[in-house]
């Protein structure tokens, strides 16, 4: 088993190559996450084709080298991700490919946000196998996936409207709200995205028109209402006893 920090070693195919095999990249910087994600999905189909990433930049790269894949299980708290900035942008850069997000946060309008944002899925990372498995198959039949609390009906209509103002946001206005959030001032948000200060401040003014504020300390509120809380990294598919 590949190990954290190999680089180009911790993108790996496993399982049987025969024709017809779904293939998956599982996306999760914690190697004991990915491995149980991934023995889920060999127990779940027969010769799964599998590929691991540990990094946004490693998700990119897997994807790159198996276009063929079926779908993206995606943890959204990886190195490079910044959340659902890094969802946007693999969103844009793969508009046909389905991603299941498997997180282990509890946020029912960041969950709501990632589907707003065309994720395919939102399965928490607590699930048992067998409901993971049933997710992963009915998203791919091209079917929605949510928790229950994440659904219209659970959630108020003030965090679906959030959800959906969110969802406009370019990949890189998603960075520079997460950046905002941080505290950081536009010549800092510049530097950071290698990008001029005017361009900042021109994603901020657009950041402010779809979310309907008037001001960052505003439109940071929101942008925490929206965060995923820090969590600590659960073994998923555990039994249900």
């Amino acid at each position: 088993m590949a190990v954290k920090g190999q680089g180009q070693d911790l993108i790996q195919e496993a399982g049987a190559q025969q024709a017809g095999a779904l293939a998956f990249v599982v996306a999760d910087d914690h190697p004991m996450v990915r491995e149980a994600l991934a023995a889920a999905l060999r127990g779940g189909f027969e010769g799964a084709r599998i590929a691991f990433a540990g990094t946004l930049t490693e998700t990119r790269t897997a994807i790159e080298a198996a276009p063929d894949t079926d779908l993206l299980v995606l943890d959204l708290d990886m190195p490079g991700m910044l959340g659902l900035a890094g969802l946007a942008a693999l969103r844009a850069a793969h508009p046909a490919l389905p991603i299941a997000i498997v997180s282990a946060s509890t946020n029912s309008a960041a969950m709501r946000q990632a589907i707003e944002m065309e994720a395919a899925g939102f399965i928490p990372k607590l699930a048992a196998a067998d409901k993971f498995l049933d997710a992963v198959r009915a998203i791919l039949s091209g079917a929605v996936y949510l928790p229950d609390e994440a659904r219209d009906e659970a959630l108020t209509l003030r965090d679906r409207d959030l959800a959906q103002r969110a969802a406009q946001l370019t990949p890189q206005q998603h960075r520079v709200l997460s950046l905002l959030a941080e505290g950081m001032a536009n010549k800092l948000i510049a530097y950071e995205m290698q990008i001029s200060e005017p361009t900042v401040k021109a994603h901020v003014t657009e950041i402010l028109r779809k979310l309907g504020v008037t001001s960052r300390t505003q439109a940071v509120i929101l942008a925490q209402r929206l965060a995923l809380e820090p969590v600590s990294k659960p073994v998923p598919m555990g039994s249900e006893d």
